[in-house]
């Protein structure tokens, strides 16, 4: 069962099983925003450490209006450089990522990164 959400700003998080689920509110063209302000959060409100083994990362961006001119590809690149030391030591970890964009009710960026061969709901 995952556990409530940590944090109150602009991103929050909380451990599922096998990882941990990453919520960031807002979407920016700027890539390098996300990695100061992801590393703030895990340093100050979220600190765990990373772990070993193969993961698999879902990244999803909701917006809100006109679909934003912005490379998924790069977003992804940005968030999973920023997680690197946190969640896991090393981004070349990923063994299977799936990035997606779709309409929502909020613009917000969800990662949800779990080991890989982890059981879901434990």
């Amino acid at each position: 069962m995952a556990s409530d959400w940590t944090g109150r700003g602009k991103v929050r998080a909380r451990e599922i099983a096998g990882g941990a689920e990453i919520a960031i509110d807002g979407i920016t063209t700027q890539a390098r925003y996300y990695k100061p302000l992801v590393y703030e959060f895990f340093r100050k409100e979220f600190p765990i450490r990373p772990k070993a083994g193969d993961f698999e990362v879902e990244l999803i961006m909701e917006y809100v209006g006109e679909v934003p001119r912005l490379d998924l590809d790069n977003l992804a690149k940005a968030l999973l450089d920023s997680l690197k030391g946190h969640i896991f030591f090393d981004d070349s970890q990923i063994a299977k990522l799936l990035c997606e964009r779709m309409a929502g009710e909020r613009e917000r960026i969800t990662v949800k990164a779990t080991r890989r061969g982890s059981t879901p709901g434990v």
